[in-house]
């Protein structure tokens, strides 16, 4: 892998082209993970959820979720990665808005079909990368701004293809809103169904249809990734944090968050680290 280091050993930013698929088997990391599909077609499993793609396309992953691929044909694509430590998404979000939608959103597929004249864009700029780190002496300025252009290009296509393949359904609409609301004292599917007015197979079918979850899968994300925001972009203790997000303590807290990620609240804290905008409020 073409890579940039930190001082203390951590990734910051990383690419591979590769045809085997290392992917067969779920894996986590710490860091952002973008996956440019250039050949082939399968699975693509993010923890809970699967999704069917084909290339073209682009696939997203947040820090330390779980992620796998099924090929149903042989893949061919290039992994990027980056850590929160090089390029902060909430930090930069008023120039490229792609957290909560390419990444730590739960309502839509984490994936992109792309043209083909897109997917050379993409390919344009992975061999940039790839051209900078392997110079000398790599600017980090040059890298962050091939980053922030991918990230840029990929939050308008989304948007764009959202846009397209949005099918309006207000009862699913609304479990949304109501989730949002809701999310830190109401852990029940049946909770939702009963405010939706809906039978608690109905709420199922139409919840799998929409987002292809199940509502207790949903309720489950929802609660983490506020977890995860909170370790993040915060330096509340966890003791703080389990408070905030109303759990009776902090080791209930720890025993669901790894439960649902695999990994502690300190692990998952350590290996992604504390975003700068945790410092911005001082």
């Amino acid at each position: 892998m073409n890579k940039v280091i930190s001082e203390n050993g951590t990734l910051l930013l990383g690419i591979e082209k590769s045809e085997i698929n290392v992917f067969n088997t779920p894996l986590q990391f710490g860091e952002y993970t973008i996956l440019l599909i250039s050949k082939g077609e399968g699975i693509y499993h993010v923890d809970f959820a699967s999704f069917a793609f084909k290339a073209p396309a682009i696939l997203f992953s947040t820090p330390q979720q779980s992620i796998s691929i099924s090929e149903i044909k042989p893949v061919n694509y290039t992994t990027l990665q980056f850590h929160g430590d090089f390029y902060c998404i909430e930090y930069h979000r008023n120039e490229v808005a792609c957290n909560g939608l390419l990444f730590n959103n739960i309502y839509a597929e984490p994936s992109i079909k792309l043209s083909t004249e897109q997917h050379q864009l993409y390919c344009v700029l992975v061999d940039h990368i790839i051209d900078e780190i392997k110079q000398p002496t790599p600017s980090e300025i040059v890298l962050r701004s091939y980053l922030q252009l991918i990230l840029a290009k990929s939050s308008s296509l989304k948007i764009n293809s959202d846009k397209q393949n949005f099918k309006k359904d207000e009862k699913m609409d609304q479990f949304k809103i109501l989730l949002e609301e809701n999310f830190l004292t109401l852990h029940k599917a049946s909770d939702y169904a009963t405010l939706l007015s809906m039978t608690a197979n109905n709420f199922t079918k139409q919840c799998n249809k929409r987002f292809n979850k199940t509502p207790t899968q949903m309720i489950q994300e929802r609660l983490i990734l506020e977890a995860k925001k909170q370790l993040h972009l915060t330096r509340l203790s966890i003791k703080e944090i389990a408070y905030v997000l109303k759990f009776q303590d902090e080791y209930y807290f720890s025993r669901v968050f790894k439960k649902n990620t695999k990994v502690s609240p300190q692990t998952f804290r350590k290996t992604t680290g504390i975003s700068i905008v945790a410092d911005l409020s001082k």
